[in-house]
């Protein structure tokens, strides 16, 4: 039986499906623990092939791949720290999400995860069968409760381990960002040591996937539910955590790393979730319409704190309706970021096309259609950029706009990410003054201001025809965001709505054009999550849909 153990954090940035990669990062964190004295390294949930992996587990070659990398890394344990990792494993011929303990040069133990999300991004009971509830397993004496992410949601999984005589709960996670779920996270894990009155780890990967962001934030909670260790959000980490054995259970030292603010950390979704699409999917950088407006200079400053001022590419596409007052904003932002700044007028392409539908257009009034050609014309020269010269097209929308199909398909919805898609205008504004003052963690871009306060203190506006601003459309937009969160994610009725103190025609008229963007949100670019609901793959509502509300 051991009186002492050092066990060791490792927060890592895994790439789905690049299972050769993973366990080369496995490695690389197991050697540092190494150097550290170590006796175990825990890692997220799926490390092993990335999480989440969706369909790729349905291929037998992949799962074959996973299974071999992980037979082959296990003969390494014969001597040094022991592995405690997460892979997809076949067990009695079902597919689980499993956590193996490597050790002795072999797998010496498995665990399945029990309780199975399906619900919000996660549908795991799809593609995992789940496995039943886990006992302790024991390593160098010591009994580990051992859970993979969900399981340590519910209380059933940690009052068996407890009850079966585990002495440190261990969960291997692989929870995405969104606002708040720390605070969530934490509460989830206290209440797992007051029910068992046993300390717990908690390991979260770091990094992109797709439309997910993983922020790590690891940590280990005592018996007595205080936070002994963690580990930076946002960043890979290792993080040695010395264990002894006391007469009231295991006590735990180790690290503390600094939490950020609310605002910070949805600036850092926005910079990890575009640095790891264009640094996975290897694109060599973004180009962007920088209109001097606030959305495309919030995003252009993001990008350039993601991937550094010599990988974003500014354009300035003017049209006759385009203020000199925006022409001076977006020089000014791009000067600050130190980024290029190419102008491209798009006068010649409306007057083109003028040209080629005047005689289809004879009898008809100029109206949104005009409009939505100028965007269109942007959207055309930009991707002309991104196919001659490479670098991904990044869209600049933000959630209220979204949610209300202010946005122009094919227009200023075309490109390969939306790194403000589930930004609300008022976050948007927010977060521009926070920028103006802080520099994230790891930011490539100035320690000083990233955008003049003009950009932020003037009315927006799409600037489609003369002394047009978003109010002539959209309500205030707090009022506008308060009303979308309302039904977006509190999924609330019309009635409960208009019951937090909103106009009930007001009301009315945002959930029409919420209900009826969805054909134009469907055909968006990806964006990182950052709230409760995204759109995408975490809201999903018919785009055929007769529902009506009454009040």
């Amino acid at each position: 039986m051991s009186d002492a153990l050092i066990i060791a954090l490792a927060q890592i940035n895994p790439v789905v499906g690049d299972v050769a990669g993973n366990i080369r990062l496995i490695r690389e964190a197991r050697a540092k623990a190494a150097e550290a004295g170590a006796d175990l390294v825990v890692f997220g949930e799926l490390c092993v092939c990335g999480y989440p992996p969706e369909d790729l587990v349905l291929k037998g070659a992949f799962l074959d791949a996973c299974e071999a990398a992980v037979n082959d890394l296990a003969t390494e344990t014969a001597q040094g720290p022991a592995l405690l990792i997460g892979a997809p494993w076949r067990v009695a011929g079902k597919l689980h999400n499993a956590a193996l303990l490597l050790d002795h040069g072999r797998v010496t133990a498995t665990r399945l995860k029990h309780h199975l999300p399906n619900y919000g991004v996660f549908d795991e009971a799809r593609v995992f069968a789940a496995g039943p509830v886990p006992g302790p397993l024991s390593f160098r004496g010591v009994r580990l409760g051992v859970m993979i992410c969900e399981d340590m949601w519910f209380s059933d999984v940690a009052e068996t381990l407890e009850e079966c005589g585990a002495e440190i709960l261990v969960v291997l996670n692989g929870s995405p960002y969104e606002i708040d779920k720390s605070g969530i996270r934490n509460e989830h894990a206290r209440a797992r040591v007051a029910e068992t009155g046993l300390p717990l780890i908690y390991v979260n990967q770091v990094g992109g996937q797709d439309e997910l962001v993983f922020d790590g934030a690891s940590f280990v909670v005592g018996g007595d539910g205080e936070v002994l260790a963690s580990l930076a959000a946002w960043s890979i980490g290792l993080a040695p955590t010395r264990w002894s054995r006391e007469s009231s259970g295991w006590r735990c030292e180790g690290p503390k790393a600094a939490p950020t603010s609310r605002l910070e950390g949805v600036y850092q979704a926005m910079v990890v979730g575009l640095r790891d699409y264009v640094a996975k999917n290897r694109f060599p950088g973004v180009v962007l319409g920088l209109s001097g407006g606030i959305d495309s200079a919030l995003c252009a400053a993001v990008a350039v704190d993601a991937l550094g001022a010599d990988k974003v590419w500014c354009v300035m596409m003017p049209s006759p309706y385009t203020s000199d007052e925006s022409l001076e904003d977006a020089a000014e932002v791009a000067r600050l970021l130190g980024v290029r700044l190419d102008t491209i007028g798009i006068g010649p392409a409306m007057a083109a096309y003028e040209s080629m539908l005047a005689p289809l257009f004879a009898d008809r009034q100029p109206d949104i259609t005009e409009e939505n050609l100028q965007s269109r014309s942007r959207g055309m020269a930009l991707m002309a950029i991104s196919n001659k010269f490479g670098p991904m097209v990044l869209s600049t929308g933000n959630k209220s706009e979204m949610s209300c199909g202010y946005a122009t398909l094919y227009g200023d919805m075309c490109g390969g990410y939306a790194v403000l898609k589930d930004v609300y205008k008022t976050t948007v504004f927010a977060l521009s003054s926070w920028r103006n003052h802080h520099r994230p963690a790891g930011g490539q871009g100035p320690a000083a201001m990233v955008m003049p306060d003009r950009v932020i203190t003037k009315p927006p506006s799409a600037e489609l025809k003369p002394n047009q601003t978003d109010q002539d459309t959209l309500p205030p937009y707090d009022m506008l965001d308060g009303i979308l969160e309302c039904l977006i994610e509190g999924e609330m009725s019309l009635a409960e709505t208009c019951a937090q103190g909103f106009d009930e025609a007001t009301v009315r008229r945002i959930w029409r054009m919420l209900d009826r963007a969805e054909y134009k949100r469907r055909q968006a670019p990806p964006g990182v999550k950052v709230t409760s609901r995204a759109f995408g793959r975490e809201r999903r509502y018919p785009i055929t849909n007769a529902f009506t509300q009454a009040v």
